[in-house]
């Protein structure tokens, strides 16, 4: 009998060669680079390349992919009208599933059958491109604005920032968002990896696996956390009163967001990095109290329950900071995370097998069925 891990912990489902988690000593790189060195050296669109490429460009590839990146972002017009359709109140997420989920039924390269790599290694370039213009479309038709026009002279985290304010960001603003779209971009077997990963094996096609993978990022166990930070932090209201309600959440048994996680048994190494961005944002805005808050929690929970914050508990101030609303946390999770889905599609395709676990029976056994009443 094959041994039970409950929820997967500890087994090894697949190889990969596209990031390496060490949760033991808080490491992570991508097909080898250390997350340091990535986020010092590297552009989101460097990042995107070597997840794909399972290399890093040169001068000239990097020119030809932004290239290929920026001419890809403009939505079909059947897309744009469902945006414009879309409740008001939906959840972002909400819409960017169907959104991408609508995509698949314009573009002739997503048939079912034996892969064609060419072609999904294109529509994976195409989703990476216009993630981020479905979740900034959205969000300006239900704030009845029109969305600006597409421009192809921006970096993705320029372009992005400019559709949701209609004015082209900072320097600042732009490198801050970058160094999180980096930050996002792959983090091993997690659950919404998986689910790409599971779906794409059956054959099907690479929207119906980012689909899964956004329906699953979704949860407050996954991608849904940083947008409880920010509403945590929210709730507590000031600095003052962290201790009392963190303590009453303790005394509760109660999780406070963003802190702990499920693979990092040290502290995650993509918080530092946001860590630092969210005090030099908090610093040139003049509004330090939401990362004051966020220290005093982080320590408290580490003096009290040897626990760390995660990548989200400082993800959440730096998104908040750049004037970005809170319901648009986790779809920012999502379009970097493309990136990285979107290359466990392509590695799976490569080579394929069918994933099939066993499940641990534990229903009744040996019962014998009896005639209904009227019957007798």
């Amino acid at each position: 009998m094959s041994e039970y891990a409950r929820g997967l912990e500890g087994v090894i489902a697949n190889e990969s060669s596209l990031s390496n988690v060490i949760g033991n000593i808080g490491e992570l790189s991508y097909v080898g680079y250390h997350i340091d060195e990535l986020v010092k050296n590297c552009s989101y669109e460097e990042v995107i390349f070597l997840l794909h490429h399972n290399r890093l460009p040169n001068q000239s590839e990097l020119t030809a992919f932004e290239k290929g990146l920026r001419s890809d972002r403009n939505l079909p017009q059947q897309v744009i009208d469902f945006l414009k359709s879309a409740p008001k109140e939906a959840s972002p997420m909400d819409v960017l599933r169907t959104a991408v989920s609508m995509l698949g039924l314009y573009d002739d390269r997503a048939a079912i059958g034996e892969p064609d790599l060419d072609k999904n290694a294109a529509i994976a370039l195409s989703l990476c491109a216009k993630s981020a213009t479905i979740v900034a479309a959205f969000h300006r038709f239900r704030s009845g604005q029109e969305l600006p026009e597409i421009r192809e002279d921006l970096t993705e985290a320029q372009h992005f920032l400019y559709l949701i304010n209609g004015e082209v960001p900072s320097d600042t603003a732009a490198r801050i968002l970058d160094v999180a779209l980096i930050l996002h971009a792959d983090h091993g077997m997690n659950a919404s990896t998986f689910s790409a990963r599971v779906t794409i094996a059956t054959l099907s096609d690479m929207y119906s696996a980012i689909t899964a993978a956004i329906g699953t990022l979704k949860g407050p166990l996954h991608g849904g956390a940083n947008e409880g930070v920010i509403h945590m932090l929210k709730e507590i209201g000031d600095l003052d009163k962290v201790d009392e309600w963190v303590e009453g959440k303790l005394s509760r048994k109660e999780k406070i967001m963003g802190i702990g996680h499920r693979v990092y048994k040290v502290l995650d190494p993509r918080a530092p990095h946001l860590r630092r961005l969210a005090i030099q944002l908090t610093e040139e805005l003049g509004e330090p109290k939401w990362i004051k808050m966020s220290e005093r929690i982080a320590e408290i929970m580490r003096e009290r329950k040897k626990l760390e914050a995660n990548v989200d508990f400082y993800s959440a101030t730096v998104y908040y900071s750049l004037g970005i609303p809170t319901d648009l946390f986790t779809p920012i999770f999502a379009i970097s995370r493309t990136s990285g889905w979107t290359a466990h599609v392509l590695e799976q395709l490569r080579d394929n097998r069918l994933y099939r676990p066993l499940t641990k029976y534990t229903g009744p056994k040996t019962l014998s069925p009896v005639p209904p009443i009227a019957s007798r």
